[in-house]
């Protein structure tokens, strides 16, 4: 079959300029063709310079396997290519093996020094503003592959795809701000994609907040609120929220020792109420259930426990579990209990997503209400932060919060709060 592509999709394949090392990145929104365009063009790659050697990495092997490698066996399968005969799927040295001899390896950067012995013709880069500045300074050294006679007008390649950065990072400093001449940048606008769903793009601006709308829809960098996580969040977020012992009461759960971090809400069908939470330090889940306990004796609504999916490990013995120890001990006093978490825990950054977008979307709802009895949570809304020129969360280390307790206190309040926004109402980024 073939293919008709975007304007943005054909701009990043071709190469506009003679020097011998060309560099890219395809930055776009959701729905914008960037995987698609990264995996078609390492297929090119492979076909047309026969012997070739690419790799293909994103900072997860996860990312790389559940979104990449799909890409590419995608296009294998629309191009008619056959496994076994026009190419091979090889599991013990994931790679993919041409009949020409190309080949190309699928490898997380997460240890990069386990690269630096490849020599290569190319390499493609999955969530590219995930990747540390180092790491894809390390790649770049890496394209130095003997070229071969039949390659003719051969130029190496290194080339990433990824959503604009939440804050100015090293790919804005490096594609925009200060870009050399074989250095490029595509930008992809979500509503540029022709073949998307009609109103696909009004369905995100409802359920984004303004400033991931801008992101992840109109590919623009972000820059904004001093590098808070939580954007958005006013007066009108807080409220005085009466407890009912009658309704159903949300318990969230982060379930790291020192601090334990619970946090307590009610719930309707588009809307969540943040009353009280459980922050506590050097304990354990009983000890926090007991807790509950002393503080709400006389619930009758049911008691549904959300939270981290890593809190159902099984490592040991099913008893064991933080979980099964919640449901064991709250059932001894009487209170009618039902977990509902994931089997995996969801990425930060769709936690993050899920989250700003119930505080305050496109279209100015809000629905995420807190409690000033909740003064560890204000105080991760207020507080919490990426990394300058970064979109990874800046965590206090240990000799930052020896010298200032109440850093410890954050992260774990946000996690265990985003886990149940992002149960209840996800957002697939």
């Amino acid at each position: 079959m073939g293919y008709k592509l975007l304007k943005s999709q054909r701009e990043f394949l071709e190469i506009p300029h003679d020097y011998s090392i060309d560099v890219a990145v395809y930055q776009g929104g959701f729905g914008s063709g960037k995987t698609f365009a990264g995996s078609l063009l390492g297929i090119l790659l492979c076909l047309k310079f026969a012997g070739i050697r690419g790799l293909c990495g994103a900072q997860t092997y996860t990312l790389v396997r559940d979104t990449t490698l799909q890409s590419y066996f995608e296009h294998l399968d629309n191009m008619g290519f056959v496994s076994g005969v026009d190419y091979e799927w090889s599991s013990s040295t994931q790679s993919l093996n041409f009949k020409n001899g190309s080949e190309i390896l699928f490898r997380h950067f997460d240890e990069p020094d386990k690269l630096k012995s490849l020599n290569l013709g190319f390499v493609e880069i999955e969530e590219m503003s995930d990747v540390p500045f180092s790491t894809f300074k390390m790649l770049l050294a890496r394209l130095r592959q003997h070229r071969k006679k039949n390659w003719g007008n051969f130029q190496y390649r290194i080339f990433g795809h990824t959503n604009p950065e939440l804050n100015k990072g090293w790919v804005y400093n490096t594609f925009i701000e200060n870009p050399l001449p074989n250095y490029r940048l595509i930008s992809a606008p979500t509503h540029q994609n022709i073949y998307l769903p009609e109103g696909f793009c009004d369905e995100l601006k409802k359920l984004y907040d303004e400033n991931y709308y801008n992101i992840y829809v109109l590919a623009q960098t972000g820059d904004y609120d001093s590098g808070l996580v939580v954007k958005g969040f006013k007066d009108d977020n807080i409220r005085e929220i009466q407890y009912h012992q009658n309704l159903d009461v949300h318990i969230t759960c982060d379930f790291n020792v020192d601090p334990m971090s619970w946090i307590l809400a009610h719930k309707t069908d588009n809307k969540v109420f943040f009353f009280d939470e459980i922050v506590m330090e050097n304990t354990t889940t009983e000890k926090a259930c007991e807790e509950f306990v002393n503080r709400y004796p006389n619930h009758k609504g049911k008691i549904i426990i959300n939270g981290d999916a890593s809190g159902d490990n099984r490592s040991c013995t099913s008893e064991f579990t933080n979980y099964v120890i919640m449901k064991k001990t709250l059932a001894k006093f009487g209170y009618e209990t039902e977990v509902k978490i994931r089997a995996f825990n969801p990425s930060i950054k769709s936690r993050i997503a899920a989250f700003n977008s119930k505080v305050r979307s496109t279209d100015g709802n809000v629905c995420v209400f807190v409690d000033k009895k909740c003064e560890k949570l204000l105080y991760n809304i207020y507080n919490l932060k990426y990394q300058e020129g970064s979109s990874r969360i800046d965590i206090p280390t240990f000799q930052q919060i020896k010298n200032a307790k109440e850093l410890k206190f954050l992260m774990h309040p946000f996690d265990a709060a985003s886990y149940l926004v992002e149960y209840y109402w996800p957002i697939t980024l």
